[in-house]
């Protein structure tokens, strides 16, 4: 069987899981209350576009501060209390109604709870910890209080994000149906911008073999012939606020018919790199790559919603954009098939990565396999090698612009050099398109650095024998705020780890919110003698093993 016929039986069997997914398991009949006791208004929604993954819940907005107490939806029981440097303060709630929510960037646990998890983190000498009680353990009425909203982890303002998950397909679902009542909105989603994608060797777009972006509005006529695929940049927005949200439903028709449709209402976990084959930066595509399978996209058309411009006339394309809330806006725009003479792709056969086939790629000093199921589409690389006589490694470009993969590939790449003698000071680069490098990680193996990689780009081998930097932040503060704060900086693998003590005992230092990256300890008189002079020593540890440790006194 050919790759195409491989492909078009793939979307066959693809739109019938859509259709038995959309309509065979539509949400539940169960109720909530909001989480808080103020109006509601959200900061983001459910599906929004973000790096690698989709917005998994509902941002709710907190007026700006946190400790705003957060309330039980329902009737059930707490199942998972959490604190991580991605999350910050996180608690998961099982409720009896079939449904079970996430409630992350929490400021504080209340009660019982907030005891255990400070007892756990001196205990295991960790910032970071995990509990999961017994199921009867921390049961929660419906209105109960059962934590204060924060900024904590990787939040860039207060608010409170909350995840619901069915619990019997442990899939995220839409939470904004359960609290229409609660939101008034009679604002439609709006277009900003098109895109034509040509397909490789089968498709032109002004006579170009190359992606276009075209205003809403075109102000000259789009050209195309062969078979392209089109996509559109557009946001959702709502009454009183000046945020903006991902779109639910997408309906893509041509000459009154439809071709393709998304709608973001539920998906799994392992889905979420998906979103890297449906979108083009914000651009979201009206068709589907033959790898990608996810089930809230539906081509119609019997052809993954790509559109075949083959008669010199024109084509009339009209996107419906719809919200949770069924506000509904339109974008109609002409293409005018145009012939063209369509180029095959130049490719030379060792660098065409197939999307259905396992993909292994062999050079001097490289070794890459790509197992089944990680690429999206076919992938003709722009493979290139380039050496340095002072290189520790060859630099690989796998391929000039980044190909996401699904999930982790083994990447091995030779070392020409050893300045130094520790191997662990070594580590894999990726290479940006100015040259600059970061940290993929990776450990030597025979020669070779080894490590694990989800996209196609740029690579080398590097060596950090830089530690990090520790800086005091507002020193002579400390007492008086009861907040001991420093930041740490690494230039070339990040922080891996860092631990505090004062007078000679562990601290809890923590990094309440990511963004900042600030150490933060705050003092507590059950661990910290009030009333005198302090040492405080902190000791920080780089990707590669570096370490710094600074000492400070301190009066409190």
């Amino acid at each position: 069987m050919q790759a195409q016929e491989v492909a078009d039986t793939l979307d066959t069997v693809h739109a019938a899981e859509v259709s038995s997914v959309t309509e065979d398991t539509p949400l539940r009949n169960a109720s909530f209350i909001p989480p808080f006791d103020f109006p509601i208004t959200f900061s983001g929604n459910f599906g929004e576009i973000r790096a690698n993954h989709f917005h998994g819940g509902l941002d709710f907005k907190t007026g700006g501060t946190v400790g705003k107490q957060v309330h039980a939806l329902a009737d059930g029981y707490i199942s998972r209390i959490r604190v991580t440097h991605g999350s910050g303060y996180v608690l998961d709630v099982v409720y009896n109604n079939g449904y079970s929510t996430i409630n992350r960037h929490l400021s504080a646990f209340v009660g019982e709870i907030a005891r255990r998890v400070k007892d756990l983190q001196y205990e295991e000498e960790s910032w970071e910890v995990e509990i999961t009680p017994e199921p009867g353990e921390y049961p929660v009425k419906a209105g109960q209080v059962i934590a204060l909203s924060g900024n904590t982890g990787y939040s860039f303002g207060p608010h409170l994000h909350l995840d619901m998950i069915e619990t019997e397909t442990d899939e995220y679902v839409d939470p904004l149906p359960f609290f229409m009542k609660e939101v008034k909105d009679h604002t439609a989603p709006r277009a900003e911008g098109i895109m034509l994608f040509p397909r490789p060797g089968k498709g032109v777009v002004d006579g170009k073999q190359a992606r276009r972006a075209f205003p809403v509005r075109p102000a000259k006529t789009i050209t195309a012939w062969g078979t392209v695929g089109a996509g559109i940049r557009a946001y959702d927005y709502m009454d009183g606020v000046h945020n903006r949200y991902g779109v639910k439903t997408v309906v893509l028709e041509v000459d009154g018919e439809e071709v393709f449709r998304s709608t973001v209402d539920r998906f799994a976990y392992n889905e979420n790199r998906y979103i890297n084959s449906w979108t083009h930066g914000q651009y979201m595509k009206s068709f589907i790559e033959p790898g990608n399978h996810l089930r809230m996209l539906h081509a119609s058309n019997g052809n993954r919603g790509w559109v075949d411009i083959k008669e010199e006339r024109p084509y009339l394309f009209v996107y419906t954009l719809s919200d949770a809330l069924g506000n509904t806006s339109k974008v109609r725009f002409t293409v005018q098939g145009k012939r063209a003479d369509i180029l095959p792709v130049e490719h030379r056969e060792k660098y065409v990565f197939k999307w259905d086939k396992v993909n292994y790629l062999q050079e001097p000093g490289l070794e890459l396999v790509i197992p089944r199921g990680m690429l999206y589409d076919d992938a003709w690389l722009n493979y290139a090698v380039r050496a340095d006589s002072g290189d520790i490694a060859f630099t690989y470009q796998l391929h000039d612009t980044r190909i996401p993969l699904h999930g982790a590939c083994d990447l091995r790449i030779g070392l020409r050099r050893r300045p130094v003698e520790d191997m662990t000071k070594y580590y894999v680069a990726g290479v940006t398109a100015r040259g600059g490098k970061y940290s993929i990680g990776g450990k030597y193996e025979d020669g070779f650095m080894k490590v694990r990689i989800r996209d196609l780009g740029t690579y080398t081998v590097a060596v950090d024998t830089v530690p990090p930097v520790i800086s005091p932040v507002n020193q002579t503060q400390w007492g008086r705020t009861g907040r001991v704060v420093f930041k740490a900086k690494d230039k070339e693998t990040g922080i891996n780890s860092y631990r505090g003590t004062i007078d000679g005992k562990y601290a809890l230092f923590g990094k309440p919110n990511s963004i900042s990256g600030n150490l933060v300890c705050e003092l507590d008189p059950e661990h910290v003698e009030k009333g005198g002079k302090h040492l405080v020593e902190m000791t920080v540890t780089d990707g590669c093993g570096n370490q710094t440790t600074e000492q400070y006194e301190f009066v409190w």
